[in-house]
């Protein structure tokens, strides 16, 4: 999973020396010398152990499968992203993984291109078929969809209330973010009816990149959608077709159908991914092009057999792992990633970071000791370890430059006089960032207090993190 929109390469240029030919140059280079020598060096960062307990999220994911289409991420040559169709009739039926959709499921969509031929307009189409002989609905609860430049990748405060929307750090994450206040975008309909035998374009939307100052753009696309009976799913990814005084327009339903009949994968493909039996060598987690089964994730965080979580003691934390995943499980021994019911063979074997992927957490918080108490609830990333080698959490300060979380959450608890909130907070964070709390409450001796924490984990973020309730 990449840490940015853009993946960058590091190029180390040849060394040339040249011969020193004059005094000039060798007193310019011992000033050169002497400058250096005078600039400060920054301290060495310091680690920062939280001490306390993690512990892994309570619940399951949920059953529901997800059209999963991020691979490749990047496209340059058109074709088929992800086809759930029969391979029957097609002229590369490797390219058709035969899995129906019926009732609830999700769609996630997310790709970029960059400096195409001529500048073209790439399209992303996503087709749906009715292979029965009664019309079927396709209900659209929410649903949205984003260009890079409608939400670029910039840097946030660690926190920005966003009960308006406006913050937002990438199209993933704002798409992501307006599914989860139940928005439906005013261009997909509350329902599309397709009838006997014949297919639809559920999304035919542009990536321009002609006019950019840098002719990179990308589109994520988010959808509920809940089936009256069997369809298929395709993605795929076409260049614009010309008119004849050579401008652009859109592809149209034939000429889809023709690409899903006709056409191959797109492409380039992205890395090999390391099977999951690996036991030495790198890790490559690939990118997610199948059906993944989970859309959601409940939770009630609890002390063991419990109806309750009694806050940590003073100056302790309780953390849950959040998005855990092979080789990032902090020492829980839980691989929380979305099991691939259909995938490609050079494609991710799970879904790893769950892009898409709805947190419903709730906190019934006790302070069961005689003292009034502070606690604070914090969504955080700690330094990634599968099994923690010191026993604890790990940040630093300062942290490491890559952000690692950037969406929105929505809180919801009673005040610390009893009013009700609900509050949007957008996300910005760092990996091993040490972070003041999302939230804080006085919580009375003797008293409780519950708080839900709900998000939609935001694509072009990097797991794992963990939910911390601390006791000041």
């Amino acid at each position: 999973m990449s840490k940015f929109p853009v993946k960058i390469s590091i190029l180390i240029a040849g060394l040339v020396v040249f011969p020193i030919l004059t005094t000039s140059y060798l007193k310019y280079t011992s000033q050169v010398k002497q400058v250096s020598a005078q600039t400060p060096t920054k301290p060495a960062p310091q680690e920062v152990i939280q001490l306390g307990e993690v512990r892994p999220l309570p619940g399951k994911l949920n059953n529901i499968p997800v059209f999963n289409s991020n691979s490749p991420e990047w496209i340059k040559t058109e074709g088929i992203l992800l086809s759930t169709f029969p391979p029957q009739a097609k002229k590369n039926p490797a390219a058709h993984l035969n899995f129906p959709f019926q009732g609830k499921f999700d769609l996630f969509a997310h790709h970029y291109t960059h400096t195409p031929k001529d500048l073209q307009t790439l399209y992303i189409g996503v087709m749906v078929h009715n292979p029965s002989k009664q019309p079927v609905t396709i209900e659209i609860p929410q649903a949205a969809s984003y260009l890079m430049t409608q939400a670029p990748f910039v840097t946030l405060p660690p926190y920005q209330e966003n009960s308006d929307a406006k913050a937002f750090s990438g199209p993933g994450a704002r798409a992501v973010a307006d599914v989860l206040r139940g928005v439906r975008q005013a261009n997909f309909p509350a329902k599309l009816v397709i009838p006997p035998q014949q297919s639809r374009m559920l999304i035919n939307l542009p990536i321009p990149v002609r006019g950019l100052e840098k002719p990179v753009n990308g589109r994520s696309s988010f959808m509920h959608l809940n089936s009256s009976n069997k369809i298929y799913v395709a993605s795929m990814a076409m260049f614009a077709k010309k008119n004849i005084d050579g401008s652009e327009r859109p592809p149209n339903l034939a000429e889809w159908q023709n690409l899903l009949k006709n056409g191959s994968f797109a492409g380039p493909r992205d890395k090999i991914p390391t099977p999951p039996d690996a036991v030495s060598g790198s890790l490559i987690y690939g990118r997610v092009a199948g059906v993944s089964q989970g859309s959601q994730w409940k939770a009630t965080l609890t002390d063991k057999n419990a109806s309750i979580l009694n806050i940590p003691q003073p100056g302790k934390a309780i953390s849950y792992g959040l998005v855990t995943l092979r080789g990032g499980r902090l020492g829980t021994e839980q691989n929380q990633t979305a099991k691939m019911l259909v995938r490609y063979p050079d494609t991710a074997y799970e879904a790893h970071g769950n892009y898409g992927v709805e947190y419903n957490l709730s906190l019934p918080l006790s302070n069961n000791t005689s003292k009034n108490q502070t606690v604070s609830v914090t969504l955080e990333t700690p330094l990634k370890e599968d099994k923690l080698s010191q026993k604890n959490l790990r940040f630093r300060q300062p942290s490491l430059d890559f952000p690692f979380f950037r969406g929105t959450v929505r809180l919801i608890y009673a005040d610390d006089s009893g009013k009700k909130i609900t509050r949007y907070v957008h996300l910005w964070h760092r990996t091993a960032q040490v972070l003041q709390p999302l939230l804080e409450l006085k919580m009375p001796t003797n008293s409780k207090r519950n708080i839900q924490v709900d998000l939609i984990y935001p694509p072009d973020s990097t797991p794992p993190h963990v939910l911390t309730v601390k006791t000041r």
